[in-house]
């Protein structure tokens, strides 16, 4: 299995390899590198796609974990790509993944030709959510993950209805409670950077469900505005519109990359 040892950290990651222009896949909180199968699916064999695990996450996770920044992410991810000796690649996030995603343009543009946003945002987290997921990410860590609770999170990340929810409600039973805690302070902790958008030169696209419970639209549109970026917005689609709309999600994010310069 992948595993590249970079800043103190054992980072799982799938490369397909090939000779194609690079574009890197960042998952979202609670989620891992499968979670973009479908993307890699559609873009591999003209495209290298590598899906990587990041602190905390899948089977980058360990028996600890430091208190980090999702700058510390963005180097991890900028240090991965160093590692797969990738000078520039597209770097597509969805939520979490499009906060480290956006940091890495502002720490390391070099490294970074176009961006892919899916369901994310440059603000800090929404004040009014953020107990709730406080008290869901608590009972979690305390009693384990209860049927009620997963449903909860799967409402929120995934939608009502997705018949691949079981699946990952299945991968969430295995977290351990540091990791759990260490990746919500992440998340909960991290600054605004709407301001600091203008400084990012690279095309953009944003992609983001209509339906999304856990970051408005307006946000969305809010970042776009800021960067510049083309919009696509993906009717009935929630938090995770690139796992649960894969076709309204790939073609859109195709017909952007057969535009870059």
């Amino acid at each position: 299995m992948p595993y590249a040892r970079v800043n103190g950290q054992n980072l799982f990651y799938t490369d397909t390899g090939g000779d194609g222009p690079a574009i890197v896949f960042s998952h979202g909180l609670l989620m891992d590198h499968e979670m973009f199968a479908p993307q890699i699916e559609a873009l591999r064999g003209r495209w290298r796609c590598i899906s990587w695990d990041e602190r905390g996450h899948g089977r980058s996770a360990g028996d600890t974990l430091a208190p980090f920044s999702y700058y510390d992410s963005a180097d991890d991810l900028a240090a991965l790509l160093g590692s797969l000796g990738i000078e520039r690649a597209v770097l597509a996030g969805m939520s979490q993944g499009g906060y480290l995603s956006l940091r890495c343009a502002l720490t390391h543009p070099q490294r970074v030709r176009a961006l892919v946003l899916i369901d994310t945002q440059a603000q800090t987290e929404d004040p009014a959510k953020t107990p709730m997921y406080k008290q869901l990410i608590e009972a979690w860590m305390q009693h384990g993950l209860a049927q009620p609770i997963a449903d909860m999170i799967a409402q929120i990340i995934l939608g009502a209805g997705w018949p691949g929810t079981a699946a990952w409600q299945d991968k969430w039973r295995q977290w351990q409670p540091h990791n759990l805690l260490g990746v919500f302070q992440t998340l909960v902790e991290r600054d605004d950077i709407s301001e600091r958008l203008a400084g990012i030169q690279v095309p953009a696209l944003v992609v983001h469900g209509e339906a999304d419970a856990a970051i408005s639209l307006e946000r969305a549109r809010d970042m776009a505005t800021r960067l510049h970026a083309e919009l696509c917005t993906v009717p009935g689609a929630g938090h995770a519109a690139n796992l649960t709309h894969p076709e309204p999600v790939n073609a859109a994010i195709e017909d952007f990359l057969a535009r870059l310069p």
